[in-house]
Formats: C-alpha cells, sequence, structure tokens
C-alpha cells in the first residue's frame, strides 16, 4: 500500500514506537514557544505526538492530516479535546487564523509535485496571520541518505507493547532526478505475512526550497543543516527552514 505506515491502523499505531520523540520534534516545540499562546497549524499531524505536545504547552492547535488511520489514533489520544483534528490537505486550513504552521517529520518530502509543492505553500501562506511563521524539515540530498536504506544497513527487531516482536527494514527502489522511492517492510512474530509501504519523496536542493518559499511570499530567517543550528551542508544532513510571510 501506498504510505501504509500512516494509512494501515495496524502500522500507524506503531508510528511512535519506530519513530519517537527526539531532536526534530523538540526543535519544533521550542520554535513554538518562542511566542506563548501561539494559533499553530500543525500539517500533516499523522498520529498527533507533537500536535499534543504543543496542546499540552498551552498552544491553540489545529492538525490537519489526510490519513484517517493516523487521525483515529489521534483523536483517541488523552488530551485530544484540545486540538481541532481536520481530514483533510492544505486547501482545509481556514485564512488568516495561524500564527505558526508546521510540517514536521518531512512532511514537505511527501509532497512531490512541484506544482503541488506550491499550490501548499501557497495555501500555508494563506492560513498564516500576518507576519505569521513556517517551520519545517526536509532531508539534505548531497548526504544522500537513500544510500543506506538497504536490508542489512536498516534491519531491525525489536518488542512491542503487546508482548509481540517486530522485524522492520526499508529497501530503496528507484532514485530518478529529486525523486527517491522505497519501502518499508513489517514482519510481526508468529506471522509470515510482510507488510510494506511503498512511499516516494522528493529530494529538493536548498536553492529549489528558496526559490519556492520566495514564489509565494515568504521571506526566509533561518535556514539549517541540523538540529542545533548548523549552517546548511553541516550538522545532521536536513534543511531545517524557518521562514516569515509577507503580506
Amino acid at each position: 500500500m501506498h504510505n501504509a505506515e500512516f494509512n494501515d491502523l495496524r502500522l500507524a499505531q506503531l508510528y511512535e514506537t519506530l519513530c519517537p520523540w527526539g531532536r526534530s520534534d523538540q526543535f519544533f516545540l521550542d520554535l513554538a514557544n518562542e511566542t506563548p499562546n501561539s494559533r499553530i497549524l500543525d500539517l500533516g499531524c499523522g498520529t498527533g505526538q507533537i500536535t499534543l505536545a504543543l496542546a499540552e504547552a498551552g498552544h491553540s492547535v489545529t492538525g490537519i492530516d489526510p490519513a484517517a488511520a493516523s487521525l483515529t489514533l489521534a483523536r483517541a489520544k488523552p488530551g485530544a479535546e484540545q486540538v481541532v483534528w481536520i481530514e483533510g490537505t492544505s486547501v482545509a486550513a481556514p485564512a488568516n487564523a495561524f500564527d505558526l504552521a508546521l510540517m514536521t517529520n518531512h512532511v514537505a518530502q511527501f509532497i512531490t509535485d512541484d506544482g503541488a509543492w506550491l499550490e501548499v505553500l501557497a495555501d500555508i501562506h494563506r492560513a498564516l496571520a500576518p507576519g505569521g511563521r513556517l517551520g519545517f524539515d526536509s532531508r539534505d540530498a548531497v548526504a544522500r541518505e537513500w544510500e543506506k536504506w538497504t536490508r542489512f544497513g536498516t534491519y531491525q527487531q525489536r518488542p512491542l507493547p503487546d508482548g509481540r516482536e517486530l522485524e522492520t527494514w526499508t529497501e530503496m527502489g528507484e532514485a530518478s532526478g529529486e525523486l527517491v522511492t522505497f519501502v518499508h517492510h513489517y514482519v510481526f512474530s508468529g506471522t509470515e505475512e510482510v507488510l510494506l509501504s511503498r512511499s516516494t519523496l522528493c529530494f529538493r536542493s536548498e536553492e529549489t526550497l528558496r526559490a519556492s518559499l520566495k514564489t509565494v511570499g515568504f521571506e526566509i530567517e533561518g535556514l539549517y543543516g541540523g538540529w542545533h543550528y548548523e549552517t546548511a551542508g553541516q550538522g545532521d544532513g536536513e534543511f531545517i527552514v524557518v521562514a516569515r510571510a509577507r503580506k
């Protein structure tokens, strides 16, 4: 299934076990907390890991995601009643309603079409109040992280809360231009069934990110290479972008 880790309930409920709170989540939470009691849009909120942390920190939060399975899990969590949850895409974001918009955990890279990427940025710009900010992350293609996506390089076996064991690994498929296709594999103990999740990510260059943000009316405040504000090209093989909407 395409993007099954978000759309298949069996896999979506594993997301936070496989991707626990880390430096990236803390970076964006700290960014939000620079302005207390902000109105925040979490676009691509998934199962709500950072969404709920933002709400707990006192912000007014709206989470939008097209994956019904992920939202089902998010809505069932403690504190979920503090968040406005919307099943949809950036088009569903209300206008002039937010002080900060976030796309965390490389959500931006799942938007693989250049035209669609500009439309999403334009939707976010429309959703932000004058002077509102956008924060997101996107892997730096120069780091060529996909070359590590082999069974040997990614294989893990771990216990699950229900007592089962889970084997996971990732294998790269095709790399063409900015696009890289790969497949996540999941095998639960006691079954021979292999659940697959096929995805494609877009590895945009720094130049492309800067140009696209400028096109829709954003001014970049910072573009970093790591979670400790390293210069682009250094740090963690990331582009971490903070931009402000010009109105």
